[in-house]
């Protein structure tokens, strides 16, 4: 009986693991195939040294904001509001974004010890386009 109640952990331990983030090209998220938009951008994750193209940042727009999901390479991701005015808003969640303007057109937003880098788009208009980096 116990040996049935360990099998499907068994199971799910062999599931996933290390091997699929090794598979990942670069520092945590895949290359796109060519021809296809790249949507990497630099981040630098809660306890990481230091910022790689590790990150990648999906877009949809409302009425009124544009919402940015940002997937990190451990699975997890955080959602961000982009304004009409230009500001970075945490979507959801308790822990609010932190903005700094780098240089040209470049913010650092900051959540729960996360860091992303954007840049928004010249012709976009002041709360438009994000372009990976």
């Amino acid at each position: 009986m116990k040996m049935l109640l360990l099998a499907p952990l068994t199971l799910l331990a062999a599931c996933g693991g290390a091997e699929g983030v090794a598979n990942l090209q670069g520092n945590g998220a895949a290359a796109p195939p060519p021809g296809e938009p790249d949507n990497r951008i630099e981040c630098r994750p809660a306890g990481a040294a230091a910022f790689g193209r590790a990150c990648t940042v999906d877009e949809a727009m409302t009425a009124r904001v544009r919402v940015l999901t940002i997937r990190k390479a451990d699975g997890g991701f955080r959602r961000l509001l982009l304004t009409n005015d230009g500001n970075f808003v945490a979507a959801d969640g308790a822990q609010p974004a932190h903005t700094n303007q780098l240089r040209d057109g470049q913010f650092e937003v900051e959540i729960g010890g996360d860091r992303f880098r954007f840049e928004l788009a010249r012709d976009a208009g002041p709360a438009n386009a994000v372009n990976a980096q």
